[in-house]
């Protein structure tokens, strides 16, 4: 990616990074099909003729990423190298600006009965009940420190401790499965520093249990993602691009500021987006525009929910392409198959189209099984950045 930098280039070419989130899927075992190829996709497939599609894989074969490590192997960043806690990026989302020294970490309202975790998403309850809950939280108090919460949507919100000598390095509160007790928070090395903020993370949580107890069905909180604010190239930096996020979900604006993108309102609503793209689009020169909820259909096991989504997008590509986009790559930040319920480890399916890109002749539907024939064959994630630069004429020539 250093050479990349150095080879950056001006151009007016307009860069759009399409990514539906979780696309990748299984096979329903009634079809062989999967979400993607189940999809009535009449768009996406004809574009998938005469654009180069392959598929890439987030981090590593076997491995499953999160969220964060998806998206920033899509912004170019080594996903091992450059790995960012959930708080901060939640923090960032909803619009909180980090003090290097805070801790910053996700919260999950959640469902506890007998001392153990039932449900790790609390229904996932409406978004105006999230914020009631976080301001129920704000009335905790610890010696020396300042606590913030805000929500972030539905069962998602997050807290930061600011303060002085606090720590970082810190487990995880969430079990991540139902059927057992949530975990305490415990510093993963031996600074004095960790271990203090862990204890007062445990405080916090004790308390939350407390001004809970009686709510239903969010009756507690878990805890993921500790983490401080990091340092990382923004786009102009590293590839001289303006660049905006259209994304309703927060923490995936938070993503998107960590490396210097403008923040645009999304809206509610997957058109919305499409419109917003819509009015901003003389305004810069790369457009990262998220969907949320092919992931979260993928997540709550519904095959036909994912499938209506990704139908979604396809009917509103024509208002995409009537922009006349440059360069314009499809793609996930992973995949989460209904038939798991969860993130997984399988490539992605992508597709990129602009006028100097391979086309593949033998392609008729933009779907993994086509993907896998494809020219772009199998890339990796952070490798979807230099490729819609050279196509966009924004890379020069490398060596004489």
């Amino acid at each position: 990616m250093d050479v990349v930098q150095e080879l950056v280039t001006s151009s007016d070419s307009k860069l759009v990074l399409l990514v539906m989130d979780g696309l990748g899927g299984l096979p329903h075992p009634q079809t062989g099909k999967t979400e993607l190829e189940t999809a009535r996709t009449p768009n996406l497939d004809e574009l998938a003729k005469r654009s180069s599609v392959g598929l890439q894989t987030p981090v590593a074969p076997g491995i499953t990423p999160g969220s964060g490590p998806g998206h920033l192997g899509l912004f170019g960043l080594d996903p091992v190298r450059n790995l960012v806690g959930r708080g901060v990026l939640s923090a960032l989302g909803v619009g909180i600006d980090l003090n290097p020294s805070d801790v910053a970490c996700r919260v999950n309202f959640a469902t506890k009965q007998n001392g153990v975790i039932v449900d790790r998403r609390a229904g996932r309850i409406p978004t105006e009940e999230g914020a009631r809950l976080c301001q129920i939280l704000e009335r905790i108090t610890l010696p020396g420190v300042e606590i913030i919460v805000r929500p972030e949507m539905q069962y998602r919100a997050v807290v930061v401790f600011r303060g002085e000598g606090l720590g970082a390095d810190l487990s995880d509160t969430d079990p991540q499965k139902t059927g057992v007790p949530p975990l305490p928070v415990q510093a993963r090395g031996t600074d004095a520093a960790s271990q203090r903020t862990a204890a007062l993370f445990n405080e916090f949580v004790r308390q939350a249990d407390q001004l809970l107890a009686h709510e239903h069905p969010a009756n507690t909180i878990l805890l993921r993602g500790f983490d401080r604010l990091p340092h990382l190239p923004t786009f102009a930096e590293r590839y001289g691009l303006k660049s905006a996020v259209i994304a309703v979900y927060p923490m995936y604006r938070g993503l998107a500021r960590l490396v210097g993108m403008q923040v645009l309102d999304a809206g509610h609503e997957i058109e919305d987006e499409f419109e917003t793209l819509e009015r901003h689009w003389s305004e810069f020169d790369f457009f990262f525009l998220h969907v949320k909820p092919t992931d979260s259909s993928g997540e709550d096991g519904a095959f036909d929910r994912k499938v209506q989504v990704i139908e979604t997008v396809d009917r509103l590509v024509p208002r995409l392409l009537a922009l006349h986009p440059d360069v314009l790559a499809v793609t996930g930040d992973h995949s989460t198959p209904a038939a798991l319920k969860a993130h997984s480890w399988h490539p992605v399916p992508i597709l990129l189209s602009g006028r100097y890109v391979r086309v593949n002749p033998w392609v008729e539907k933009f779907g993994e099984s086509d993907c896998a024939r494809g020219a772009l064959g199998f890339i990796h994630a952070s490798d979807i950045m230099p490729l819609m630069l050279a196509n966009g004429l924004r890379l020069q020539k490398f060596g004489a």
